[in-house]
């Protein structure tokens, strides 16, 4: 095992001065690649970011990028696990200070997650623990024993770390440890219809500031096979559920919550066009903010901009996004219509967005302002004219208002599939004295 150490570690030290030396300006790495249901997939943390990708190799690997320094590390957290963009890995802090990265492959049956250690001279991870978060019990209800993503949120007011996923029954699960991830609780499904239909698998999207509750979207299945795929809200806290109004739906020890009992954000028909969700977030009240997309078709991905108020949810249109981003080999049909580009909201500042959208046949990215609930927009290109489609941008988590922004995205050299890729993860800086 120490032999086994000490190999990895001189690899990663390898692997990070290559990259140093053939990166540009505003790449982290020339070979990267992440879905979007695994996060928090970037924090900062005293100027510092950590961040991960999954390699064109299928190894999963994490970096430490110190913005004041602007030196890119890199470490292995798996060598080779598998070739496919749901495995990268998602970042907390927890309460005694350390940097957990968990992740998954997937629909398999592994969750791993290894510690971030050193400094900017030493940067390394430990070897990685395997969770098996199954339970008899919960199992002999939801037959069927998967897993996919991991989400892990620490919350100081109730000093545990949680963890979402969708694992078993093929629905959305959580489990918790209360030692700072030594040990780990099974899991629970925490979204079912009754009754259990495995084939049917809600997405979810989480945000929390790390003090007292999660914010929670989710569907009701894959837009792909619901027509009328629709989107909902809830918060979780004190080991509770709550909508969006403050009113109670259960706690831990009633599970599962039918997605009718939630709250509503957008009742999905056929010619409005079915939901996907792309982020969450809060306002500076602690309402919900919610970006989501209406396809009506598969050639045009509308995005959407929700808001929470005390008169309800304040649904607006941002613009026309385009149609799915994979290349789609000749004559065949499209395997994942609706990737589309993606968006992501600042952490600490709900009225600003980074999305991604098809301009002049190639995905870009844009920075985009509202001072009225998304009413009105004020828009700057981040890329333009590029050769590659930029796609599934994120702003780490742990971003303070007034702080320089940062935006990371993925930049498409190429993506046939989620197990068919070649991409770079790059970033951008606004500086606070240019706006």
């Amino acid at each position: 095992m120490v032999v086994r150490g000490l190999r990895l570690f001189v690899i990663s030290i390898v692997n990070a001065l290559h990259n140093l030396r053939r990166l540009q300006p505003n790449e982290l790495t020339t070979d990267g690649t992440w879905s979007w249901f695994s996060d928090p997939r970037a924090i900062i943390l005293d100027n510092i970011i950590y961040t991960g990708w999954v390699k064109s190799n299928g190894t999963v690997e994490a970096a430490r990028f110190d913005l004041a320094e602007g030196t890119v590390l890199h470490t292995t957290l798996y060598q080779r696990l598998e070739r496919d963009d749901h495995n990268n890995p998602a970042f907390v802090i927890t309460g005694n200070g350390t940097i957990h990265a968990m992740y998954t492959r997937h629909s398999k049956k592994d969750l791993f997650v290894n510690i971030i250690e050193g400094s900017n001279k030493h940067f390394r991870a430990s070897e990685p623990k395997l969770i098996f978060p199954f339970s008899d019990e919960q199992l002999s209800t939801y037959p069927h024993s998967t897993i996919t993503y991991a989400n892990p949120y620490y919350l100081q007011q109730e000093e545990k770390l949680y963890c979402f996923g969708r694992w078993t029954g093929y629905k959305p699960n959580v489990m918790w440890s209360a030692d700072d991830g030594a040990t780990w609780s099974k899991s629970k499904v925490f979204i079912s219809k009754t009754p259990f239909r495995r084939e049917i698998r809600p997405y979810c999207k989480y945000f929390s500031d790390g003090q007292a509750g999660i914010h929670i979207i989710f569907t009701d299945d894959h837009p792909r096979n619901c027509p009328t795929n629709s989107v909902y809200y809830m918060r979780f806290e004190n080991e509770s559920f709550y909508r969006a109004d403050g009113s109670h739906i259960c706690d831990l020890n009633n599970l599962p919550i039918d997605p009718e009992v939630a709250t509503v954000i957008y009742r999905a028909t056929e010619s409005e066009g079915r939901a996907w969700i792309a982020d969450v977030s809060a306002c500076e009240l602690g309402h919900p903010v919610v970006l989501y997309t209406k396809s009506p078709n598969t050639n045009n991905h509308q995005y959407w901009y929700g808001r929470y108020t005390k008169e309800g949810w304040i649904n607006r249109k941002i613009c026309d996004a385009g149609s799915w981003f994979p290349q789609t080999k000749a004559g065949q049909k499209e395997q994942e219509p609706h990737y589309f580009g993606n968006m992501s909201i600042h952490p600490a500042n709900a009225n600003v967005i980074y999305l991604s959208r098809r301009v002049n046949g190639v995905f870009e990215i844009e920075r985009w302002e509202t001072h009225d609930a998304g009413e009105s927009w004020a828009t700057e290109p981040v890329t333009s004219n590029s050769e590659y489609d930029n796609v599934r941008p994120y702003v780490p988590r742990g971003l303070q208002a007034g702080q320089d922004e940062i935006v990371l995205w993925m930049e498409n050299r190429k993506y046939v599939h989620f197990t068919n890729f070649r991409t770079a993860i790059k970033y951008y800086i606004r500086r606070v004295d240019s706006t």
